[in-house]
């Protein structure tokens, strides 16, 4: 019913948090080669808004979700509403916990590549 709306929250909020952090990292220098903690979460922005938006169409789609008040089909019955809180309580949150733990991977997987890479590098004998 409404659970693409958790994720949809998390993807504004860490989109903030990537506007800012990209201003306070400033302008990238030439040569640099490590990603950035910037860089990275707009992966996790992508993420949550390709999801986020895949959901709401496929509610949209089941006339979930309407282009008038309330908005939301389940919004306007409270036995349902509270059926639609539970959902964005377990579903939502589980969707958005989720997608933050396989980006959480992702960042692991490619702090480890970076970090082996000056070593590769000095081993074939690579000066920068």
């Amino acid at each position: 019913m409404a659970c693409f709306l958790v994720p949809t929250t998390e993807a504004i909020v860490t989109t903030v948090v990537q506007k800012v952090v990209k201003k306070k990292e400033g302008e990238k220098k030439e040569g640099e080669t490590k990603l950035r903690f910037s860089d990275k979460l707009k992966w996790l922005n992508g993420m949550l808004w390709g999801g986020s938006g895949l959901l709401a169409f496929e509610h949209l789609w089941h006339g979930e979700v309407t282009p008038f008040f309330p908005f939301l089909t389940a919004a306007s019955d409270p036995a349902d509403r509270a059926e639609m809180l539970h959902e964005m309580a377990t579903s939502g949150t589980a969707m958005a916990v989720l997608v933050t733990l396989a980006w959480l991977g992702v960042v692991f997987v490619t702090s480890r590549i970076e970090a082996s890479q000056p070593a590769n590098e000095k081993k074939a004998g690579v000066t920068t």
